[in-house]
């Protein structure tokens, strides 16, 4: 098996507390280089996750010839300027979500990845996991008949100002950092993007959301609502993932479930005859899973799970969304 030649710009928490072990774990993936604002701590993250090389800066990772693929963990501004960067240096590009700040950009980016002939892909850990696929083949399988509602939510602790969800600037807030999560749960379950949206959101005197709730509502009549906040015990780390979906012959529920979580996961399936069971899906490292498939795809065995049309879809629900709410109205103080 080929390995990818990976550099990782930037020494950010979730790399640490998430893609690291990710990429560690990943059959296809080397770890070949980290690039950090100073040199003194790219150095302590060489030696703590075994990278062969370390950069003081993100150009002069870039300009490594033996690095194949980047990932991309900065802060929600810098995405859009770093992904293009990478993708005109002919890197592969896994960037966290969200992928750009609009929809616009996002499709700028995947065009520079075509005339340069590199894959681009947003970083959704879960959307690889077996127990989304599993329910979205319970879906498509018609178990529970035809989809009339879908809910999903992710409600976390919230954080303290120096944190860059906190923050305007660094386009902090909710429907950044958590909606995308439900939002591409329903889109994923669904296969399209809702033709009407109506949201509101709760504002921090910082300008950002720290609780957004939005309606989808499709041509079809069918409806579907997220949530998303930073509103639960500050700095807990502790968080409430949950979904319903729907149908003309039963529903879908979560049950032991968390977005990016590993482990026994659970769901009930119901119909309306009275016949119900809760299933199990063992679910490994998604963070592992979604090196892997970008891996593969640049080794021409696979295309990208998570589409350029999948991302660009919900760049475009996630700006109706905003717009709706007043988000880039608000002005932080």
């Amino acid at each position: 098996m080929r390995k990818i030649k990976w550099g990782v710009m930037g020494t950010a928490y979730i790399f640490e507390r998430d893609t690291a072990r990710g990429m560690k774990l990943a059959e296809n993936c080397e770890l070949t280089a980290i690039a950090g604002r100073s040199m003194k701590k790219a150095e302590a993250f060489q030696e703590r996750y075994g990278f062969k090389k370390a950069y003081g800066s993100y150009e002069d990772l870039l300009n490594d010839p033996e690095i194949e693929a980047v990932y991309i963990p900065l802060p929600n501004t810098m995405h859009y300027e770093w992904t293009i960067q990478a993708l005109r240096h002919g890197k592969h590009v896994l960037c966290e979500k969200p992928l750009a700040p609009g929809a616009e950009e996002a499709r700028e980016m995947f065009q520079i990845a075509k005339e340069n002939n590199v894959f681009l892909m947003e970083a959704f850990a879960y959307q690889h996991s077996p127990y989304i696929k599993e329910i979205k083949e319970a879906v498509d399988s018609g178990k529970i008949g035809e989809i009339r509602y879908i809910e999903a939510a992710l409600i976390t602790s919230d954080y303290d100002y120096s944190n860059i969800r906190m923050r305007k600037e660094t386009l902090g807030g909710c429907m950044y950092d958590l909606g995308v999560y439900a939002a591409s749960f329903v889109q994923r379950m669904t296969g399209r993007k809702p033709e009407k949206i109506s949201a509101v959101s709760s504002f921090s005197e910082e300008g950002i959301d720290t609780y957004t709730t939005a309606v989808f509502e499709y041509a079809d009549g069918m409806k579907a609502h997220i949530d998303c906040g930073m509103v639960l015990e500050t700095e807990k780390n502790c968080s409430l993932d949950r979904f319903q979906i729907h149908g003309s012959k039963g529903s879908l529920t979560s049950v032991d479930f968390g977005f990016n979580a590993p482990g026994r996961l659970s769901y009930r399936l119901k119909n309306f005859e009275g016949d119900e069971e809760i299933r199990t899906v063992e679910v490994p490292n998604n963070y592992c899973l979604e090196v892997e498939q970008l891996g593969r795809c640049i080794c021409r065995e696979e295309t990208p799970y998570v589409t350029e049309q999948f991302s660009c879809d919900l760049a475009d629900t996630v700006d109706q969304i905003l717009d709706k709410t007043g988000y880039r109205d608000k002005i932080s103080v």
